[in-house]
């Protein structure tokens, strides 16, 4: 996987996984989006780094907020930007994910951003693609959301300046959510003191201990002294079976309120990667309360796909032939 995400150089070609890179990568990422960060306070949001390329953006699953951010992130780049409606798109009528690409390609696109319901989607594109094109994993599967892993390392970066001695809580469910996947990998790459998960046990990975974390059935415990508490969407559409009694039962037990969250540090931030459920995975005291930074994730989210975009960018501006 590293290969494939990296160009001859080391450096960043594709953006599909976590897993694969090093922490200096992932330091790259934050320190960039952080020259990009102020662009959107600035009259003209503007920068000319991707002026002349044309990005195209292939959802095949819904999305609101990643799939504008990424629109936003490249347009401020002055990338060109096709959003393609997969639900009357070519592929809908048989065509293949191969064939699809391969007509994009014809119109000259430099980069895909891509968001499937099949684990594996993005690294096959990329597997597939010419020299000069880059892939970014807007989501794909249960596997891996790299992009939204890294929005909220920036966003902890920006409220707790370095990982090292921080205690992250990860609550909800574990098992079917790409995006704790990513954010687990991300957290212990950055040398994070102490990485939690926080649900019932229905919700936890087999042997999850393996993955680098500390596991909690309890939600008093798993968030007691965190300095960050990372909240998950119920992930319905990819459960199979009775895995909770009912959403009031799981609200009773693993919802966020004030009073629960006073386990966790004065000072701890929350977090949601949205949409949010409320009066399941949290109430509406805890989302919009001061210690909430939900909102500042979706505009940290544009300065780290800016980064991302530029970065994997670079291999093509520089000519490199694979």
């Amino acid at each position: 996987m590293s290969n494939l995400q990296l160009d001859a150089n080391g450096r960043l070609r594709h953006f599909l996984a976590i897993e694969g890179l090093n922490r200096e990568i992932l330091t790259e990422i934050l320190d960039t989006a952080e020259s990009f960060a102020g662009v959107t306070e600035q009259n003209v949001k503007k920068v000319p780094l991707l002026r002349g390329k044309t990005i195209v953006n292939l959802f095949f699953e819904a999305s609101t907020r990643t799939r504008t951010t990424f629109e936003l992130a490249a347009k401020r780049l002055s990338a060109d930007v096709l959003n393609i409606n997969v639900s009357v798109s070519s592929t809908v009528k048989g065509e293949t994910l191969l064939d699809t690409l391969r007509n994009l390609e014809a119109m000259h696109s430099d980069m895909f951003v891509v968001r499937h319901s099949d684990s594996g989607a993005a690294h096959f594109m990329a597997r597939h693609v010419r020299p000069h094109v880059s892939v970014i994993n807007a989501g794909d599967g249960r596997h891996s959301h790299p992009t939204q892993a890294m929005l909220d390392m920036f966003t902890i970066r920006r409220h707790k300046n370095d990982f090292e001695n921080l205690t992250v809580a990860i609550v909800g469910d574990i098992l079917h959510s790409r995006v704790a996947r990513s954010q687990i990998q991300a957290l212990n790459m950055l040398g994070t003191g102490e990485v939690r998960v926080v649900a019932p046990r229905t919700l936890l990975p087999t042997a999850v201990e393996a993955l680098g974390v500390v596991p909690f059935n309890r939600l008093e415990d798993g968030i007691r002294g965190a300095d960050v508490v990372i909240t998950l969407r119920l992930q319905k559409e990819r459960m199979r079976g009775a895995l909770l009694p009912s959403e009031l039962e799981y609200f009773q037990l693993y919802g966020l309120t004030e009073k629960r969250l006073q386990a966790a540090k004065d000072d701890a931030i929350f977090m949601h990667p949205g949409p949010i459920n409320r009066g399941v995975e949290m109430d509406s005291q805890v989302a919009d309360g001061p210690r909430s930074v939900i909102l500042q994730q979706v505009t940290h989210g544009i300065a780290v796909r800016m980064a991302v975009m530029s970065l994997a960018m670079r291999h093509a501006g520089e000519g490199e032939t694979d």
